[in-house]
């Protein structure tokens, strides 16, 4: 699957929005990807995941583990097609942790899957709770990078498109993008 096959299925489901929008890091843009619209569909979801899965395989993780709530509907499906277990992080009093039972071994190799990743900040959430418990990132695999590969975690990364979308400080917006209303449309 070409990168443009990706942005396609994003497109085309109306998941690829153009305003203004504030993102979960702060930072505004003109462009969000809500994966949710893409992700509605169950044959979308089954291959983003083997194509992630595909990407990933070669890694060896046992487990994988995706942070509430954007990662969860295609951390499970990658899951599913490498046969692997699945956990998530979720939020308490607004920090990730695991919950629910769920626990790392020693040394377990994890997989954090997530849907898109602009500076990183749920995904090293997700990274600092495996290693607490102990556990060995074996690698990182998303759906959409919007840093343009800027983002780094210190391990092999994989995504299905990586694209370099302007992101703006709330106090430095271009005129055009200052003129707009903002919207946060994700989840918070």
């Amino acid at each position: 699957m070409t990168e443009s096959e990706v942005l396609q299925i994003f497109r085309g489901s109306g998941a690829l929005l153009d305003g203004h929008f504030v993102l979960r890091s702060g930072l505004h843009s003109r462009q969000y990807f809500q994966c949710a619209l893409a992700l509605q569909q169950m044959p979308v979801v089954e291959r983003l995941g083997a194509e992630l899965a595909g990407k990933a395989r070669h890694l060896g993780a046992v487990t994988v583990v995706s942070p509430a709530m954007g990662g969860l509907v295609l951390g499970q499906e990658v899951a599913r097609q490498l046969g692997l277990r699945f956990i998530f992080a979720e939020k308490d009093d607004g920090k990730l942790v695991l919950r629910r039972g769920f626990k790392i071994a020693p040394g377990e190799k994890i997989l954090v899957v997530e849907d898109v990743v602009t500076k990183g900040g749920r995904v090293q959430e997700t990274i600092d709770i495996v290693r607490a418990h102990g556990g060995q990132i074996a690698g990182i695999a998303m759906a959409v990078d919007r840093s343009g590969g800027t983002v780094s975690f210190g391990v092999p990364t994989f995504s299905l498109i990586s694209l370099q979308v302007e992101t703006f400080e709330a106090d430095k917006l271009p005129p055009d993008l200052a003129r707009i209303a903002a919207v946060k449309p994700g989840s918070k």
